[in-house]
C-alpha cells in the first residue's frame, strides 16, 4: 500500500484503527480500560459544554462504544448531573471493558432502551462505534429515530450512529450529530457526505494511543502544506518556462466559461494562456476585458467546434504545457466528436471538465489508452454519466465511486463538492479529502475556475494527483478569502474567487 503524501492526514478507516487499537494494547502495553477511561472523559466534557444543566441521556450500545458511554455516564454522576442510562439489549450481555464500566456505574442502573423523554437537555450517543457497516435495525433503529426527533443536541461517540465510518455511508438513518468526538484521529466518514453532514462539529481526542502506531490509512485530509509544492517564477522564469495553457471550449452562448478557466489559470501562476475558441466567439473572448489572453479561434460548426479543429489544438501542445477541455463547449454531436478526438491524441497533461467530461458519458474507459496525464473534475451529476449511474447513486457511495471511475479511466478523479475528493488511478486507492468549509464555491463558474487553476499547475511541472490535490486547495482558500473580502459568502461570484487566488496562496507563508 502506498504511503499518504506529507500533506495529508491520516484518517484511518475502521480496519485500520482496529489495528492502532491492538497495537496499542497488545504490544505498547496500554490498558483497554485506561483507553476507554479517557475516551469516556472527553465525552463527558463535550455532553457538559452542550448541557450545562438538566438531564442527560445516554444511549448505550452493547459493544465497546457503549463502554465509553456508561465512563461518561459515570463522570457526569459523579459531577452531580442528572443522568439515564438506556441501553440497547439486557444490561447482562455487556461483556469486556463495558461491562465492567457498567459495574462501576453509580446510581440508577441502565434500562433497556425506550423514547427519549421531552425534558431530556443533551443525548450521548454510543450506540454504534467505527465497526458497523449497513443498516441499523430493530432497538438500535428506533433509538436513532427517537434522538432525532428530540429538541436535544447530540454527542457521538467516535461516529455518528448509523455512520459507516470508513466511507461515510448511510444505508437507512444515522444520528444527526451536534458533536462528534473520535478517537485519536478522526475517520473517514466523518469529511465524506453523507456521513459528514451526520457529525456535526468534529473533535479529535487523544485518548493516550502512543506515538509511533501503524498508519494503513489510504485516505487524508489535505493540509494547507500542500500550497508549499506551488510551484514560483524566479529571476531567469519566462512566460513559456511558466507553462503554457490552451483553454479549449466555447461556443455560441457560453463565452463566459473559458473566459474564466483561462484568467484563472493566469491568476494561478500560468506565464501564457490561449483560449481556443470556435472561430466566431473569438472576438468576444479578444475583447472581453483580458488583454493578456491569447485566442485561438478554430474552424466550427454553426457556432460549436469539430473533430475539424483538433489539428490547430495539437499543432500548438507540441510546444508542452497542458490543456483544460470542456468549458462551455457545448453538447453537441459535433463538440463532443472533437473532445474525444482531442482526449484521445493530446500529448500533453490535461483536465477534462462540464461537457468534455459529458462526451465520454458511458466511455469513460477510452480515457485510459491516453499517454499524458489526465485529471478529470467532475460533480455527482457528470460523475454519474461517465458511469451511466443517477447522481443520487453517485451521492450514497461517493468514496466508491471515485475510486471507481479513476481506475476506468486511469485518470485522477476530483470529485467536486464540500467533501472533495481526489483518487490517484495508480491502483494503490489513495484519496485525498478536501476540508471544504468554502460555502462561497457554491456559484455558477467556480468550476471552469477550479479547471483554471489545475491547468496551470499541471502546466507548471507538477504530477497530475499533487496539481489536482494543490488545485482545490486554493481553490477552497480563495473562496474564503473572498468570502471575507465581498462580506458575505452568499454574495461571491466566480471572478471574486478568481481575484483572491493571489492572497490565497500565502496560506503557508510564502509569496
Amino acid at each position: 500500500m502506498a504511503a499518504l503524501p506529507e500533506w495529508c492526514v491520516a484518517l484511518p478507516d475502521a480496519k485500520a484503527m482496529r489495528a492502532i487499537d491492538r497495537w496499542a494494547i497488545d504490544d505498547q502495553g496500554v490498558p483497554s480500560l485506561e483507553l476507554m477511561e479517557r475516551a469516556g472523559i472527553g465525552v463527558a466534557r463535550a455532553a457538559e459544554q452542550l448541557a450545562p444543566d438538566g438531564l442527560v441521556t445516554v444511549l448505550c450500545g452493547k459493544g465497546n462504544n457503549g463502554g465509553d458511554g456508561l465512563v461518561a455516564a459515570r463522570l457526569l454522576r459523579d459531577a452531580g448531573c442528572e443522568v439515564e442510562v438506556l441501553i440497547a439489549g439486557p444490561p447482562e450481555e455487556l461483556k469486556g471493558d463495558a461491562r465492567e464500566n457498567l459495574l462501576r456505574l453509580p446510581g440508577e442502573p441502565p434500562v433497556q432502551l425506550r423514547a427519549v423523554r421531552d425534558r431530556c437537555a443533551a443525548i450521548i450517543d454510543a450506540l454504534l462505534g467505527t465497526g458497523f457497516a449497513g443498516e441499523p435495525r430493530g432497538a438500535i433503529a428506533e433509538a436513532i429515530d427517537a434522538a432525532n426527533a428530540s429538541d436535544a443536541p447530540i454527542v457521538s461517540v467516535d461516529v455518528p450512529s448509523g455512520v459507516d465510518a470508513s466511507t461515510g455511508v448511510v444505508c437507512a438513518r444515522a444520528v444527526r450529530a451536534a458533536i462528534t468526538v473520535t478517537f485519536h484521529a478522526a475517520k473517514p466518514g466523518l469529511w465524506i457526505h453523507p456521513g459528514k453532514a451526520r457529525a456535526g462539529e468534529v473533535r479529535v481526542l487523544d485518548i493516550g494511543i502512543p506515538r509511533g502506531a501503524p498508519n494503513t490509512a489510504d485516505i487524508g485530509l489535505i493540509e494547507s502544506a500542500v500550497l508549499g509544492l506551488l510551484p514560483h517564477r524566479g529571476a531567469a522564469s519566462t512566460k513559456f518556462s511558466s507553462g503554457h495553457v490552451q483553454v479549449v471550449g466555447g461556443s455560441r452562448g457560453l463565452t463566459g466559461a473559458p473566459r474564466m478557466a483561462a484568467h484563472a489559470a493566469m491568476r494561478a501562476g500560468a506565464g501564457y494562456v490561449t483560449a481556443c475558441v470556435p472561430a466566431s466567439v473569438q472576438r468576444i473572448l479578444a475583447t472581453g476585458g483580458l488583454p493578456e489572453l491569447m485566442t485561438n479561434g478554430l474552424p466550427e460548426e454553426d457556432g460549436s467546434l469539430t473533430d475539424a479543429s483538433v489539428d490547430a489544438v495539437l499543432d500548438a501542445a507540441q510546444r508542452g504545457g497542458a490543456l483544460a477541455l470542456g468549458p462551455g463547449l457545448g453538447r453537441g454531436a459535433g463538440a463532443f466528436a472533437f473532445a474525444r478526438e482531442l482526449a484521445r491524441r493530446a500529448p500533453v497533461p490535461t483536465v477534462i471538465d462540464a461537457d468534455g467530461l459529458n462526451a465520454h458519458a458511458g466511455r469513460l474507459s477510452e480515457l485510459a489508452a491516453r499517454a499524458a496525464p489526465t485529471v478529470l473534475t467532475p460533480h455527482a451529476g457528470e460523475l454519474g454519466r461517465l458511469l451511466e449511474r443517477s447522481s443520487e447513486e453517485i451521492e450514497r457511495e461517493r468514496l466508491h465511486h471515485v475510486r471507481a471511475a479513476a481506475e476506468l479511466a486511469r485518470a485522477v478523479v476530483v470529485l467536486k463538492g464540500d467533501d472533495t475528493l481526489i483518487a490517484d488511478p495508480t491502483g494503490t486507492g489513495v484519496v485525498a479529502l478536501s476540508m471544504g468549509a468554502s460555502p462561497a464555491l457554491a456559484s455558477a463558474g467556480t468550476g471552469d475556475v477550479l479547471t483554471g487553476v489545475i491547468a496551470a499547475l499541471l502546466a507548471q511541472g507538477l504530477p497530475a494527483f499533487v496539481a489536482a490535490a494543490a488545485g482545490v486547495q486554493l481553490h477552497a482558500a480563495a473562496g474564503r478569502a473572498a468570502a471575507h473580502t465581498v462580506g458575505s459568502a452568499d454574495s461571491v461570484i466566480a471572478s471574486d474567487v478568481i481575484a483572491a487566488l493571489p492572497s490565497a496562496r500565502t496560506e503557508v507563508g510564502r509569496p
